[in-house]
């Protein structure tokens, strides 16, 4: 059995829609620990420290202006085989290609605005969840 760690990110138009809670239940529903939540406003600089791995795209500009056009709710999940399951109950980057049932495919508008955010490796869950939580803020559930 492999516990992993996985950052999830409630973007700025699920938060803006209202759908936080709704988007949480599920992912707790999906078996997932919640390790650390909460809700921040990400700044220009902050966004780009974040998503600086895709410094240089053609999606980087628009991708850390809307991160920092309103709140947003990071949260450090744990789980058995958390990246992969994670990513299987989000659903595809972009919207039309997600499964149904998926976050993605019941809520998001398009793949620039596709509410939510997960970590794409267990070394990057570890790495993306120490940029937004400290080690005190990370809850251990039994």
């Amino acid at each position: 059995m492999v516990i992993e760690r996985t950052l999830a990110i409630l973007k700025p138009d699920c938060v803006r829609k209202k759908l936080t809670g709704e988007v949480i239940a599920r992912i707790e529903k999906a078996g997932f620990k919640i390790l650390g939540l909460k809700k921040i406003r990400l700044t220009k600089e902050t966004a780009g420290g974040f998503y600086a791995v895709h410094k240089g795209r053609p999606f980087y500009d628009g991708l850390v202006e809307f991160m920092s056009s309103g709140p947003c709710v990071p949260i450090a999940l744990e789980k058995e085989n958390a990246v992969t399951d994670f990513r299987t109950l989000i659903g595809a980057t972009d919207p039309k290609d997600a499964a149904v049932g998926t976050i993605r495919k019941l809520y998001a508008d398009n793949k620039g605005e596709n509410i939510i955010h997960g970590s794409d490796s267990a070394e990057n869950g570890r790495i993306e969840i120490n940029f937004f939580f400290c080690t005190r803020e990370l809850i251990e559930t039994g």
